[in-house]
């Protein structure tokens, strides 16, 4: 599950020739789960702009972490004449009768970053166990053996899974690595993830090492409680969010893999338009049968590759123009290559 730097150029040139020719006069409609979440941020300018390039029309709606109101979103976006989907989905379960509708009215489906286990939607994502094994590999290697936490996201998402199966991929036969805590945190909200760490903290007397966090958003929650009690400890997370890349150069956090946005949502607008333009799922350049889901559903899908950023790698995120030097470097440790 693996796109090499060739193949995604090839994914992009081959899936604008194909949307060009349809892309006029299309729309598109994105349903967003919880877009008060930094990094929606960047994937909405990304997709709006490869629409754009591409003569597509945008619009769209957030769910405000509603699995409720994300279906009459949809039924909203369809009703204004959105020729394709891309869908955020809000709850893996939840989201079934959208799709349904959807398929009534033959308007293709992105599943964006998190599954819709149905073969009628194209998945399209990061390698999320992947993202996993690099959060607790990184932490491993910076904490070492010890009593670990782990604050995963919603329970309704299936990234939380694939993010904890990739984290066992590592920690699962360390002998001397004990898991002292592990809580979900519902939609993926900080201030969740913080009160976690606050119950995980006070049952282990403060005796945690090391923490996975499954996102940046939850791992600055985790970074509050923790430094309320003088605590500074490895912690990982993911999502490139700005702050969270500054807590990598003041050493607050450890780890923050990244994935880029830009891409992403670059691609989905591409495939959404191909779809709508009458390509076929299995038909979308750089395509995999994967059948990786909960259900064993075989689908359509993509997986990107993700980028570890760590104090060593933050010159990465600079140099993509992700982050600004200035921004990144506030308050920076010393020993911060990026930063000097």
């Amino acid at each position: 599950m693996r796109l090499t730097l060739l193949a995604a150029a090839a994914l992009s040139t081959s899936l604008t020739s194909m949307a060009w020719a349809d892309a006029h006069g299309l729309t598109v409609g994105v349903s967003w789960s919880n877009f008060q979440e930094e990094r929606w941020k960047t994937d909405e300018a990304a997709i709006k702009a490869k629409l754009d390039e591409l003569g597509a029309k945008y619009i769209s709606s957030d769910a405000q972490a509603s699995a409720a109101k994300q279906l009459t979103d949809i039924e909203a976006l369809i009703a204004q004449g959105a020729d394709a989907l891309i869908i955020l989905a809000m709850d893996k379960d939840a989201i079934g009768p959208a799709i349904d509708q959807a398929a009534a009215e033959e308007i293709p489906v992105v599943g964006y970053d998190r599954l819709i286990e149905d073969e009628r939607a194209f998945y399209l994502t990061f390698d999320n166990k992947g993202v996993g094994r690099i959060i607790a590999q990184t932490v491993v290697d910076a904490a070492g053996d010890g009593n670990y936490a782990v604050i995963k996201g919603d329970p309704g998402d299936p990234n939380a899974a694939f993010l904890r199966e990739g984290m066992e991929e590592v920690i699962g036969g360390m002998d001397g690595i004990k898991v002292v805590g592990e809580n979900f945190s519902d939609g993926w909200k900080p201030e969740n993830a913080q009160k976690n760490m606050e119950q995980i903290l006070t049952a282990n007397n403060n005796e945690v090492d090391a923490v996975l966090a499954q996102n940046d958003g939850m791992a600055g929650g985790v970074i509050a409680a923790l430094s309320a009690q003088g605590l500074n400890i490895p912690v990982g997370g993911q999502d490139g969010d700005l702050a969270a890349l500054n807590r990598v150069a003041r050493g607050t956090q450890t780890v923050s893999v990244w994935k880029n946005s830009r891409d992403l949502g670059g691609k989905a607008a591409e495939i959404a338009v191909a779809l709508a333009g009458g390509t076929e799922l299995s038909a979308i350049d750089g395509a995999e049968a994967w059948s990786g889901g909960e259900n064993g559903v075989e689908m359509s899908a993509i997986f990107l590759e993700p980028t570890p950023i760590t104090k060593e790698t933050l010159h990465l995120a600079i140099d993509a123009g992700h982050i600004s030097k200035e921004q990144a470097c506030e308050g920076a440790a010393d020993d911060v290559p990026a930063c000097k």
